[in-house]
C-alpha cells in the first residue's frame, strides 16, 4: 500500500494533472491497463515520480481518467435528461427525450471505449467498476427516481417500487447498449431508436393507472400482492 502524498496544487500542478490524465486516457484506450507508468510520464512530458505524486498509485491513475472522461462526456447528457423531464405535461414524451439523452450520453465513443477497458479489467479491480458506474448512468438514477416519484404523487404513474421501476426503464431502452460496448459493438441507430420507443411504450403499458376503459391490461402488483402457486 502507497503512502499518503502530498497532492501538488497551483496552476502549474493543474496543467500536469491535466496532461497525465490526457496521457494516461490515450494509453489506457491505446494498450489497456497494462500499460507502463513509463510510457505515460513520456508521453504526458513528466516524471514518473510527478505522476505518482499527483495520484499516489496506477490503479487511482486509471479512476481519475474514467472520472474525468465519463464528467466530460455525461455533464452536459445530465442537463439534457433534466430538460428532456420537465420539457413537457406528456409522460410519454417527457421519458422518450429523457431516454433518448441518456442514450445518447452513453453511446458516445469515450464511454463504450472506457467500459471496454474496465469491463476488461472488473475481476481484478473491482474498484474500477464501481467509479464507472457511479460516474456514468449511475449518475442518471437520481434524476430519473426522482421524475418517476413525482409522476406517482401527481397520479400520472402507478408505480409501487420506483427502484425496481427505474431499473425496468434502464434494462428497455439503456442497458442493450452497454452490454453492445462490453464487445466493442454499437447497435444500428434505427435499432436503438426503436429500443427507446417499444421501451418506454412498454413501461407505460404496465405502469400507466387503469381506467375503466382497461381492465385487462396488465398493470403494477403491490409487492404485498398474493402471487399464483
Amino acid at each position: 500500500m502507497n503512502p499518503a502524498v502530498h497532492v501538488p496544487t497551483g496552476q502549474r500542478a493543474d496543467r500536469k494533472r491535466r496532461a497525465i490524465v490526457a496521457a494516461a486516457r490515450a494509453a489506457f484506450l491505446r494498450e489497456g491497463y497494462n500499460v507502463g507508468m513509463e510510457a505515460i510520464a513520456r508521453s504526458a512530458g513528466v516524471s514518473k515520480v510527478t505522476i505518482y505524486n499527483h495520484f499516489g498509485n496506477k490503479e487511482a491513475l486509471f479512476i481519475a481518467v474514467v472520472g474525468d472522461a465519463l464528467d466530460e462526456a455525461l455533464d452536459s447528457t445530465l442537463a439534457a435528461v433534466e430538460a428532456g423531464l420537465s420539457s413537457t405535461g406528456d409522460v410519454r414524451v417527457a421519458l422518450l427525450n429523457a431516454v433518448r439523452a441518456c442514450v445518447e450520453g452513453v453511446t458516445q465513443p469515450a464511454v463504450l471505449e472506457l467500459l471496454y477497458v474496465v469491463a476488461a479489467e472488473m475481476r481484478i479491480f473491482p474498484e474500477l467498476v464501481q467509479a464507472w458506474r457511479e460516474r456514468g448512468p449511475g449518475r442518471f438514477y437520481p434524476t430519473m427516481e426522482s421524475a418517476l416519484r413525482k409522476l406517482v404523487a401527481n397520479r400520472a404513474l402507478e408505480i409501487p417500487d420506483v427502484e425496481v421501476a427505474v431499473l425496468q426503464l434502464y434494462a428497455l431502452t439503456l442497458y442493450p447498449h452497454l452490454v453492445a460496448g462490453l464487445y466493442g459493438d454499437k447497435l444500428r441507430p434505427a435499432l436503438g431508436e426503436r429500443l427507446s420507443v417499444q421501451g418506454v411504450d412498454l413501461f407505460l403499458a404496465y405502469y400507466t393507472p387503469r381506467g375503466e376503459d382497461s381492465k385487462t391490461r396488465p398493470g403494477p402488483r403491490s409487492s404485498n400482492t398474493a402471487q399464483p402457486a
